[in-house]
C-alpha cells in the first residue's frame, strides 16, 4: 500500500469521490434524507467548521454518541479533517452514566450527540472535569470548503472503544493508514466491492464492523450505503433490504439465526444481495446452511477485531467451511502458538497471532496491556484457535474469560459483582455456553443458607442484572451450587466450569 506521508483520510474518503466525478452519486440512503457525494462534503465541512469555532484543535478527542446518520458521518470525518481525533462510542448504553468513563479517559472536548441521546450525554459533560462543549449532528449544517489539516499517514486518526476482562472499556488507537488497508485488503480482495454496490450494515458506525462496512469501505471505492438508526428487528431488516436493494448485507450470527426464525421470513425478496457477510461472534454452521436454503445466498463468516479494525479471516464464494472462520484474509498473516509460545501442530488448538498493518498503535494510556498484546509486528488476539489441513481457522473459545454474546463483549467479572450485590447470593462465577451454537452466559450461584432457591430467585437474579447492567449483560441460565473450584490462592477456576458445560452428558 503506497500513501503520501502527508495523507488524511478524513479527506481523501469524499474528495476521491469528487475527482472521480461521483459528486451527484447517492453516498448515504436514510430516513432524515438521501446525501450525495457532494452533500456529504459540504456537510462534513460544516461540521469541520462547528468543531473549528468551538476551539477544538489538532489530536484533541471529540467523542460521537449518537444514532448512525448523516451527520454521525459527517462528524466524524469533519473531526479528522482538522487533525482532531473522533472516538465513537456506543449510543446505546443505558444510563448517563454509562458515559463516564469514556469522557474521562479520553479527555473529550467536545460531544457529539443526536436527540436521542443528548438526555444521557449532557449530565455526563457536566460531570466530566474537562467539562466538553455539546454539540448536535443532526443539527449541523453544509459549510463552505475546510482545508484538510496536513496530518502524517502514521498520525493517530480515530479511537474506537473495546471492552476488557475487567469491565473497564480500553481505548484501540488507529492511525490514518489503517482504514485505507482495510479497504484494499478485505473489502477489495474478499469482498470485490465496487461503485455499483450499496451496503447495509445491522451493526452501528460506533462498532469496528459496522464502520468498515457502513462508512470506510462504500466511501472508498464510491459505492451507496444505507443508514438505519437505532435498534434492528428481523422486521426492520427485511424492510430496508426490500425497499433500499442493497447488493452487500451485513450482519452478526444471532440476527442471521432471529431472522430466519421469524415469522414470513421465507415469502420476503433478498434478490438483490449478492454477498452476505457475517461477524462479531461465531456463526453456527446450521444457520449458515438453513440461510442458504431458504434464501439461496451464502454467508462469508469471518473474524475480525476493533485492535486490526475489521476481518482478518474469512471464508470466500469459492472458499467456504460452514462453521469455520475461514483462512487468512490477503495482507494479513495468522499463527497459532501453544503456552511456551511455540507453534502447534495441524489441528491442535492455541492461541491466535495476527499481523497486519490495520493493526492498532496502541492502547490509549494502558501501557502494560499494549506491551503484552502487541508483540512486535504481531498482535495477540485473545482467541484460541486450530487451523485444519486445508488452512481454514476454526474457533476454539477465548484465551480469558471474557465472553461475546449477540457481537458484545461481556465481563463474567462484572456480572458476579452486581449478583454478589443481592442479599441472597454468597458467591458466584459467570460462563459462557454454548446453547444450539450460540453463546449463552450462564452464572453459577451460591445461595445464602436462608434462601429459597428456585426459578422465582433465578428471576429475581436475572431482573436485579438487568437493572443494574446493560441489556446484554445478564445470566440467561443460573444454576445453584454449593461450591464453586477455585485455585489455592481462592481464585475461581471459570474454565472447569466451561469444561463441565462442554462435556457430554
Amino acid at each position: 500500500m503506497e500513501l503520501p506521508d502527508r495523507y488524511n483520510v478524513g479527506a481523501d474518503l469524499i474528495e476521491r469521490n469528487l475527482a472521480a466525478g461521483r459528486a451527484a452519486k447517492i453516498a448515504i440512503h436514510s430516513v432524515s434524507a438521501d446525501l450525495t457525494y457532494g452533500d456529504l462534503h459540504k456537510l462534513t465541512c460544516g461540521a469541520a467548521r462547528a468543531l473549528l469555532d468551538i476551539g477544538v484543535r489538532r489530536e484533541e478527542r471529540v467523542l460521537i454518541a449518537g444514532y448512525d446518520s448523516p451527520g454521525w458521518v459527517a462528524a466524524f470525518l469533519g473531526a479528522i479533517r482538522i487533525g482532531a481525533v473522533p472516538v465513537p462510542v456506543n449510543p446505546l448504553l443505558q444510563r448517563s452514566e454509562d458515559y463516564d468513563h469514556y469522557l474521562d479517559d479520553s479527555l473529550a472536548r467536545v460531544v457529539v450527540v443526536d436527540n436521542n441521546t443528548e438526555e444521557k450525554l449532557r449530565p455526563a459533560a457536566d460531570r466530566a472535569a474537562t467539562k466538553p462543549r455539546v454539540l448536535r449532528a443532526d443539527l449541523l449544517t453544509p459549510g463552505d470548503e475546510v482545508a484538510a489539516a496536513p496530518t502524517r499517514r502514521d498520525d493517530m486518526a480515530f479511537w474506537l472503544y473495546s471492552s476488557g476482562s475487567t469491565g473497564k472499556p480500553k481505548a484501540v488507537v488507529h492511525l490514518q493508514h489503517d482504514i485505507p488497508y482495510t479497504c484494499l485488503t478485505y473489502a477489495e480482495q474478499v469482498l470485490g466491492i465496487t461503485e455499483r454496490d450499496t451496503t447495509f450494515s445491522t451493526t452501528g458506525l460506533f462498532h469496528a464492523y459496522g464502520f468498515g462496512n457502513n462508512l470506510t469501505f462504500p466511501y472508498w471505492v464510491g459505492a451507496s450505503t444505507v443508514l438505519h438508526a437505532g435498534r434492528h428487528t428481523p422486521a426492520t431488516v427485511l424492510d430496508t433490504i426490500e425497499k433500499r436493494r442493497p447488493t452487500l448485507f451485513f450482519s452478526a450470527p444471532t440476527l442471521y439465526n432471529a431472522i430466519l426464525n421469524s415469522e414470513g421470513a421465507k415469502s420476503r425478496d433478498l434478490s438483490s444481495i449478492r454477498h452476505c457477510v457475517a461477524a462479531a461472534e461465531a456463526l453456527p454452521a446450521e444457520v449458515w446452511r438453513r440461510w442458504k436454503d431458504v434464501f439461496g445466498l451464502t454467508i462469508l463468516d469471518g473474524v475480525g477485531s476493533t485492535e486490526m479494525l475489521h476481518i482478518y479471516c474469512s471464508n470466500r464464494l469459492n472458499e467456504v467451511k460452514p462453521g469455520s472462520s475461514g483462512k487468512p484474509v490477503p495482507g494479513y498473516e495468522l499463527k497459532i502458538l501453544d503456552d511456551e509460545g511455540k507453534p502447534v501442530a495441524t489441528g491442535d488448538a492455541g492461541d491466535l497471532y495476527v499481523k497486519g498493518d490495520s493493526a492498532l498503535a496502541l492502547y490509549w494510556a494502558q501501557h502494560e496491556k499494549t506491551k503484552r498484546s502487541i508483540l512486535g509486528e504481531w498482535f495477540f488476539t485473545g482467541d484460541r484457535y486450530r487451523a485444519d489441513s486445508d488452512g481454514f481457522y476454526w474457533y476454539e473459545g477465548r484465551s480469558d474469560d471474557m465472553i461475546k454474546v449477540s457481537g458484545l463483549w461481556v465481563s463474567p467479572i462484572e456480572i458476579e459483582s452486581v449478583l454478589l450485590e443481592h442479599p441472597a447470593v454468597t458467591e458466584s462465577a459467570v460462563v459462557g455456553i454454548s446453547v444450539d451454537g450460540f453463546t449463552k452466559i450462564k452464572a453459577f450461584v451460591i445461595a445464602k443458607q436462608d434462601a429459597v432457591r428456585g426459578d422465582a430467585l433465578v428471576g429475581e437474579l436475572q431482573e436485579h442484572c438487568k437493572s443494574r447492567l446493560q441489556r446484554f449483560q445478564y445470566p440467561h441460565i443460573i444454576e445453584f451450587v454449593p461450591e464453586l473450584p477455585k485455585t489455592v490462592t481462592g481464585k475461581i477456576q471459570r474454565y472447569k466450569l466451561r469444561e463441565k458445560e462442554a462435556a457430554p452428558a
